[in-house]
């Protein structure tokens, strides 16, 4: 129940009240005063009934006047209250639309200074300071990203540059090819954290162009095929409409890898996955679904979010950083687009990426 109900119904109450109360008080004004009855000294006095006249004018004068009174307060008070409440409701539409990206739009004040603009600026307060610590962890993340990428060049260099010595043990060549694995590992996490920041905060500009979408579903089926064969899955195409959108080939196609790779890493041994184009009204709308152990529906609606791996009993076999579904949904995004995955337990989990045509 919403505060303006609330304080109406009880404004309404207080209404009923008053009305009897002057019901009352009106019986009682207008009632004729007691008389005797003229039996002499000490013989008690017997009060007159009410004329029954004075009764109904009583009750035309409560009807006539209080109760258009009662209605006419009632309205002018819901009408007041409305009034009075109308920058909470304003102050409540523009808090639901802030978000990260725009806390740097202040929420508009009514510059009265009552409690409700002082509650408005304390808000534009607190949300310029999360502003500013947002604007921190980019830059932190940026510089940091930048920094260690030439160091990790160089031990990437260097390490397969030792690789090529002949005289190395089996053990040590194991040692430094697992050395090497980890160097790359995080040479994509650097690059995806790098990716995702300069995205929100806008430092990527896509390329607009006629994209062939089928095309690209078609290669992204043959990439992971050979993913997918070392683990014995089978990759199809179940449809594939001849569909075009508007969009960055580039960036279409690494969404589309990022959830092949995502449907062959969780995925049992001799499953499958298949992909699928369609044309949905006015937009292409792409499938791919695995056979997996699925993702339980209280952890569904997480991950999206950035290094949060889905299947913690696996997550340390899988190989993965944990960015990959975040930046297919950026991607999405990005292209006025939109991602959702579904999922049953044990038997299929399904990415839907919906762009327009």
């Amino acid at each position: 129940m919403s505060i303006r109900t609330r304080l109406t119904l009880w404004y309404a109450g207080i209404m009923f009240v008053s009305l009897l109360a002057m019901g009352m008080l009106s019986y009682h004004a207008f009632a004729p005063e007691p008389q005797s009855s003229g039996r002499g000294i000490g013989t008690p006095a017997k009060p007159d009934e009410p004329d029954e006249s004075d009764v109904r004018e009583i009750i035309r004068i409560i009807f006539w006047c209080g109760v258009p009174a009662s209605l006419l307060a009632l309205g002018g008070g819901w009408w007041l209250m409305r009034k009075a409440l109308a920058p909470v409701a304003a102050l409540t539409r523009a808090a639901e639309r802030t978000n990260e990206h725009n806390l740097d739009k202040p929420l508009p004040r009514t510059g009265n200074g009552d409690e409700l603009d002082r509650l408005t600026e304390v808000f534009n307060g607190m949300t310029e300071r999360l502003n500013h610590a947002f604007l921190r962890i980019r830059e932190f993340t940026l510089h940091a990203s930048h920094e260690l990428k030439t160091p990790l060049t160089v031990i990437h260099g260097e390490l397969e540059t030792a690789l090529q010595d002949a005289t190395l043990s089996a053990a040590q060549r194991d040692q430094m090819e697992s050395e090497l694995d980890e160097v790359q590992r995080l040479t994509k996490i650097v690059d995806g954290l790098a990716l995702l920041t300069k995205a929100d905060a806008g430092q990527i500009a896509l390329a607009r162009g006629p994209v062939r979408l089928d095309e690209l579903v078609r290669e992204a089926c043959t990439d992971a095929q050979s993913l997918a064969r070392p683990h014995d899955i089978q990759v199809s195409v179940t449809a594939c409409e001849d569909l075009t959108v508007t969009g960055d080939r580039h960036r279409l196609r690494q969404l589309l890898l990022n959830l092949s790779d995502n449907a062959i890493k969780y995925n049992r041994r001799n499953g499958t996955v298949t992909l699928s184009l369609r044309r949905v009204a006015s937009t292409a709308e792409v499938a791919i679904a695995n056979t997996g152990s699925g993702i339980p529906a209280e952890i569904l609606p997480r991950v999206f979010d950035p290094f949060f791996r889905g299947d913690p009993s696996h997550s340390h076999a899988v190989d993965g950083c944990g960015l990959g579904l975040s930046i297919a949904r950026w991607i999405a995004t990005a292209h006025g687009g939109s991602i959702q995955i579904s999922s049953e337990p044990s038997r299929l989990t399904t990415a839907t990426v919906r762009l327009p045509i």
